[in-house]
């Protein structure tokens, strides 16, 4: 079955955002309000009004945060995480080519080795507009800084012969030093579900890709948004994906993994979990949250996991914000996501962080 238009609200969204100039400060404003009435040391969720896709690291002293927008990728950071709120937004990558201008979503950055020393690797999803012309982009840092500049490097060959839609990429890497890219593409049993290729270079596809056939968990029409897990090097590789529609309270996280000398471009490589390992926690007033991406704490002792999710029950893109929570390890080394949290909880901050108003020598962004 061909699943209906991903995220066709999120244009809307944007549309009514440049039309109306300025719709987007009043929620800035109430992020501001609340988080002047928090207590130090702490944060409270969101951490971004209309942040879907959230793409969230710690590098170089610095949180940085990038959201799907759908004409352009944006980065914001701080040095505490409960300052991304406020914190102003760089375009670090915008479009003028026709073909893919459109439907910028599900940004990601990734450091990795270039041959000339590491870069920073922008992967991103767009289009043209229409369905389903989206494909896999990925652009490259002349520097090693997270924002920028930018250089466009190659469309990414998801299918020899350029005819399927391919949105949601990220990158896997083994402790051998092998990369893999994994992505959500079509044509697939359930609508769209999850790909694999290897990887020459941070922008070079090279062989076939396989189908990796996981579980819907009760949804039969998506797995997206994946995102690889590794608690050291020498554990397991946990693969987290998305499932359900994204309009809906019950997107959640599904998740398999596999041996760490195991090949992951053999489908039966991957162990399935059977239930849920992130999903809508009605008490909490959290729906659909999912499509997350992980980060360590400044210190490097704390696991974190950023997602977006709804504040309500209808079926819409346009309630989906950014949230952050830290997680622990089961003694059998599985991650525990616990449930998500209400946004009306003062959530202890990451180990590490400086106390407020240390930012001294350190300068913000320009815009």
């Amino acid at each position: 079955m061909t699943p209906t238009p991903r995220r066709p609200l999120q244009a809307t969204a944007l549309v009514l955002t440049l039309a109306l100039g300025g719709w987007l400060a009043a929620p800035d404003a109430l992020a501001q309000d609340r988080g002047a009435a928090e207590p130090a040391g702490t944060f409270r969720n969101p951490l971004k009004l209309q942040g879907a896709d959230p793409w969230l690291m710690f590098y170089d002293g610095w949180y940085h945060l990038a959201t799907t927008t759908g004409r352009d990728v944006r980065l914001r950071r701080a040095r505490r995480l409960g300052d991304l709120k406020t914190a102003p937004d760089q375009v670090v990558w915008k479009e003028d080519d026709a073909s893919r201008n459109r439907d910028l979503w599900a940004p990601e950055f990734h450091r990795l080795e270039s041959g000339a020393g590491p870069r920073w690797y922008l992967y991103f999803t767009a289009g043209d507009g229409r369905e389903p012309s989206h494909r896999m982009y990925v652009a490259e840092s002349s520097g090693d800084d997270p924002m920028g500049p930018y250089t466009f490097k190659a469309k990414l060959q998801t299918d020899p012969r350029d005819a399927h839609y391919a949105i949601d990429g990220t990158v896997l890497q083994k402790p051998d030093g092998s990369s893999y890219f994994i992505w959500c593409g079509r044509p697939s049993p359930t609508g769209q579900g999850l790909y694999i290729s290897r990887m020459t270079n941070p922008w070079t596809l090279t062989g076939p890709r396989v189908y990796l056939d996981v579980d819907g968990l009760d949804c039969d029409v998506v797995r997206e948004g994946p995102v690889a897990l590794r608690r050291g090097d020498q554990g397991r590789i946990f693969l987290i994906y998305s499932t359900c529609p994204a309009d809906t309270p019950d997107y959640k996280l599904g998740m398999v993994s596999m041996a760490p000398d195991a090949d992951p471009m053999k489908s039966k490589s991957w162990e399935q979990t059977l239930r849920p390992v992130f999903q809508r926690d009605d008490a909490a007033g959290v729906y659909g949250p999912g499509h997350n991406s992980f980060f360590k704490s400044p210190d490097g002792l704390e696991d974190w996991i950023a997602y977006h999710a709804k504040s309500g029950t209808a079926v819409s893109y346009a309630d989906r914000s950014t949230r952050a929570q830290k997680f622990t390890w089961n003694a059998d080394g599985t991650p525990n996501f616990g449930k998500p949290l209400s946004t009306d909880l003062d959530v202890p901050a990451p180990s590490g962080e400086p106390a407020s108003g240390d930012d001294a020598g350190l300068e913000r962004p320009t815009q």
